[in-house]
């Protein structure tokens, strides 16, 4: 798995629903969804990929279009059924795309069928079981998702209340101010991974550091660390004419949008490694 997975995990288990959730929903997009998981050729798919009989509307209904969605690479529609949907309700076509590489990643995993076991309603409440992809996605599990029901519609719950409320109030922001924190909290685990790394490398090496394609090479660090796509960092390790000492940094694609820190390694004393951090809009990805 790279390392540039913890927006990604944050991904799979509140905005996606691929480990244990609760949800919210759209009422426009749940009738829509609804009128079309009504169709003959949609009810009969559902049959074969469940194992329990889906009633139009029903929570395992809303359940069920949601994967299609997500699986269909229709992410706008599939998150509009989650209490997610004030974080996308106002963004742009464009600006939605800025998230592409990450929705992308996660609708891979999910598969042709999601097999769908039980559903259970109490008053306003749902539960729906089904199996879906774990933290290791080729290993499907048997994972709760719970609903509550709006008006007339069932809606898939991915947060709770209190996340709810902040989904509310920063609206359009909440994704960019998710991915700018995860990308961070990744930059700063990739720069401790880097001085791990160059003590194992320098031990095998006869005291001398390696640069990021020797570090790779070796299996020490994940290959993502050169590619600024789906890490929303610029990664550089600069090493002295010996190569017996070494600096490291790692700095936002887009200041303000994949991150605000710039983390920096250097050697103290010539052995041990300090991680700093500077948020400096001036910064550039060299």
């Amino acid at each position: 798995m790279p390392f540039s997975s913890a927006y990604r995990r944050f991904l799979f288990s509140s905005a996606f629903l691929l480990v244990s959730v609760c949800g919210g929903c759209a009422v426009e997009a749940s009738k829509t969804e609804a009128a079309t998981a009504s169709k003959p050729t949609e009810t009969a798919a559902a049959a074969r990929s469940a194992a329990i009989k889906i009633e139009p509307n029903s929570p395992a209904d809303t359940v069920r279009v949601f994967y299609k969605n997500l699986r269909e690479r229709k992410f706008r529609e599939a998150i509009f059924l989650t209490n997610l949907r004030p974080a996308v309700e106002g963004l742009t076509d464009t600006e939605l795309k800025e998230f592409q590489v990450d929705f992308e990643a996660i609708a891979r995993n999910v598969p042709a069928e999601v097999e769908i076991n039980g559903e259970i309603v109490s008053g306003e409440k749902a539960t729906v079981t089904a199996k879906l992809p774990g933290e290791d996605p080729a290993k499907p599990e048997i994972q709760e998702i719970r609903l509550r029901k709006d008006g007339q519609i069932w809606v898939i719950l991915t947060v709770d209340e209190t996340a709810e409320k902040t989904i509310r109030q920063e609206g359009r922001n909440y994704f960019y101010s998710l991915r700018i924190k995860s990308h961070e909290d990744d930059a700063r685990e990739m720069l401790d991974r880097v001085a791990k790394a160059q003590l194992v490398y320098s031990a095998q090496n006869k005291g001398v550091y390696g640069d990021i394609e020797s570090l790779v090479g070796g299996g020490l660090l994940p290959p993502d660390i050169k590619s600024g796509d789906s890490t929303g960092y610029v990664y550089r390790i600069s090493l002295s004419a010996d190569k017996k000492s070494y600096s490291a940094k790692a700095v936002p694609v887009v200041y303000g949008k994949t991150g605000r820190l710039s983390f920096f390694v250097d050697l103290e004393g010539g052995a041990m490694a300090r991680l700093t951090s500077k948020d400096d809009p001036k910064a550039k990805p060299e």
